[in-house]
């Protein structure tokens, strides 16, 4: 049976005659990605980063070349000095998705598999607690797409084995220096030995738990009226069941890990003047009349700079990021008309004005932060969209009637969404 082939298209994230760049490394689960793309109608380009970390680094380069010319697809090869200082593994892949999102005309795909999913999840419950580490990697993050998620590292071999193709393997996958290699060549054989089919469990278990996780971010969000972002209404979160307003605790502190003990000193802070509960990593909980905000730090940090958000596609922006998608569900909905100027993320501006939906006027946004009890300290970091030089939404605060959509026309809208990165 084609598993990975099955599995790519049952994804739903490759789509025939869509340009779709795939992150090409030359090992064995990027090959059969890049593989199956080609075999799914994808219009498919390939990227290979080179680090030069290994003497032999440029033998991974040739074989992209040489797999790229017999499947017609083009290749380009970027090479990347590291610092060396610091997480060398985290740092590679942030220059690798900075190059993806240079050269990918769409989206652009990583070979990541059910065994890297397990890997993700075992590392982060090891490393800190909390629902976030039980979710692993996310199928889509604005423009990266996973469509492997459903197959093991395994599986991703033997579809390139039953395809006649070659792949080279990263000795630094196994190098026990780094803590995930420690994960993958220590405790998930371990686990396998108990069940052969651990890793493809925890892979599922984390599907799972985030198809949940959605419902219950909707869920919180109708039960708040807003998003759970930072700041939130103290009132409002004592009246919802504890779960559900430790979660808004959680997203609106950037999945700090807020404990239940925590949550309870959160929750009972007075409703008159200002009060804080200091939480792990420096965070404190800030509750300024009524109104719960989280910071980090002695001085608050400057606003973030502007930056275009493209549609579809997801920008961050100081601790928050921002996705813009065609159709579907968002916190709002924008006109299409109106965001095919092109929209723009910034902070918000002195004498900044806009039509908040069902006011019938404008209204300064100063005047509407301090109707909303948005504390000043975090005024600067809201996220405002901007639509052709107007402001079209202010997160958590208020869209413009100018630019919101018409409901029956969803499928065509622009979905927005703000969340704590």
């Amino acid at each position: 049976m084609e598993r990975a082939l099955d599995a790519a298209r049952r994804s739903g994230l490759i789509r025939a005659g869509e340009p779709l760049l795939v992150m090409l490394s030359g090992g064995g689960d990027s090959v059969c990605l890049l593989d199956v793309t080609v075999r799914l109608g994808a219009e498919v380009s390939a990227l290979h980063v080179d680090y030069g970390l290994r003497a032999d680094s440029g033998a991974d380069a040739e074989l992209c070349r040489e797999l790229c010319e017999r499947l017609g697809v083009g290749l380009t090869v970027e090479r990347v000095e590291l610092g060396g200082a610091g997480n060398l593994q985290a740092e590679a892949r942030d220059a690798r998705y900075a190059l993806a999102e240079r050269h990918a005309r769409g989206d652009y795909a990583a070979a990541h598999t059910a065994s890297d999913q397990a890997e993700t999840v075992l590392y982060r419950l090891a490393v800190s607690p909390g629902r976030r580490a039980l979710l692993g990697m996310q199928p889509r993050r604005g423009r990266l797409v996973r469509p492997l998620l459903a197959i093991t590292r395994e599986e991703a071999r033997e579809h390139c084995r039953a395809h006649g193709l070659e792949w080279r393997e990263d000795p630094s996958n196994s190098d026990l220096r780094f803590a995930r290699a420690r994960v993958r060549t220590e405790v998930l054989p371990a686990l396998r030995e108990l069940n052969p089919a651990a890793e493809r469990n925890i892979a599922e278990t984390a599907a799972q738990l985030r198809e949940e996780a959605d419902v219950l971010d909707v869920a919180l969000r109708e039960a708040l009226g807003r998003p759970a972002a930072s700041p939130l209404p103290l009132e409002a979160l004592r009246a919802l069941p504890a779960p559900l307003a430790r979660l808004a605790l959680r997203a609106a502190a950037g999945d700090v890990a807020v404990s239940r003990a925590d949550a309870q000193r959160i929750l009972e802070l007075p409703l008159e003047g200002t009060a804080t509960v200091e939480l792990p990593g420096g965070v404190r909980a800030i509750s300024e009349y009524g109104s719960l905000r989280f910071a980090t730090g002695g001085e608050p940090e400057p606003p973030p700079r502007a930056v275009a958000l493209p549609i579809p596609g997801a920008v961050d922006f100081g601790r928050w990021r921002v996705e813009a998608a065609r159709g579907g569900a968002g916190d709002v909905l924008l006109d299409p008309a109106a965001a095919s100027a092109g929209l723009v993320v910034r902070p918000w501006r002195h004498g900044d004005r806009m039509r908040p939906a069902g006011l019938g006027g404008t209204k300064t946004l100063q005047d509407l932060f301090t109707d909303r009890k948005v504390p000043r300290a975090e005024r600067g970091s809201v996220p405002v969209v901007e639509a052709g030089g107007s402001v079209a939404w202010v997160a958590g605060v208020a869209v413009d009637e100018r630019f919101r959509a018409d409901p029956a026309d969803a499928a065509r809208a622009v979905a927005l969404t703000a969340r704590h990165a």
